[in-house]
């Protein structure tokens, strides 16, 4: 198997983190991601992206169809 690069580690990190990966695959992400800082980086920078949208769920009280105005405000902003 070839070695990894960047994009292909982000191409392929859900797979990584959800443990689809064969084990070829997944040697060869952990032998990149023991080279590569940056990809270090990203994997933390997604699974911490993880956790906050998990969390931001996590009150089974509120409405699902609450958005708070700051974030609807820059959704909007965004998109111009």
């Amino acid at each position: 198997m070839r070695d990894l690069t960047c994009r292909d580690v982000a191409e392929f990190l859900m797979a990584y983190l959800d443990q689809e990966l064969d084990e070829a695959h997944r040697t060869a992400f952990d032998r990149h991601l023991a080279e590569c800082d940056e990809c270090i980086l990203y994997l933390r920078a997604y699974e911490e992206a993880v956790r906050l949208g998990k969390a931001a769920f996590s009150d089974p009280e509120a409405p699902a169809d609450a958005i708070p105005a700051g974030i609807a405000r820059a959704i909007l902003a965004a998109r111009k």
